[in-house]
């Protein structure tokens, strides 16, 4: 079995992950709105949830502002991130396959833990290299939760 080609795709700040975070958000917001609308007194539950609600939305929003930005690299052997600091190489783990958006992680040798949300509009051209080189069975990466959105070829 053959090796996916090499290819270099760059990384950034996610659409996608910034809508799903909002959408999250304004869903709590609502859900709590309504609880608020059902009883008859506010007490310290509400607080509560209203200050969970608002540190975990602010980490969330924080988070996504601070993203990784830098070039994620399979050479047909091993994976390289490279970011403002440097190359280092890489252990990748596919935890989401939606088609057009994947989530990532990166393991370093040393280091945390890095996670992407590489995205398809951002290089149509190379999009399908990418996908081939994170799902390629030569490669040396994870499939966390099965088979997600994996296919058998026929070659």
């Amino acid at each position: 079995m053959h090796s996916a080609p090499a290819v270099s795709y760059p990384v950034g700040r996610s659409r996608f992950q910034g809508w799903l975070v909002l959408g999250l958000g304004l869903g709590a917001s609502v859900t709590g709105g309504y609880w608020l609308q059902r009883v008859d007194a506010v007490g310290w539950r509400q607080w509560v949830f209203a200050g969970v609600l608002l540190g975990a939305c602010g980490a969330a929003a924080l988070a996504w502002r601070r993203n990784a930005q830098g070039i994620l690299q399979w050479d047909g052997q091993a994976w390289h991130w490279t970011g403002a600091d440097a190359s280092i190489p890489v252990q990748l783990t596919v935890h989401l396959d939606g088609q057009f958006v994947l989530l990532l992680s990166l393991r370093p040798d040393t280091g945390r833990r890095r996670w992407l949300w590489p995205e398809r509009r951002v290089d149509v051209l190379h999009w399908n290299a990418l996908r081939r080189a994170v799902f390629s069975p030569a490669g040396p990466r994870q499939i966390q939760g099965g088979s997600v959105g994996v296919y058998p070829s026929n070659g």
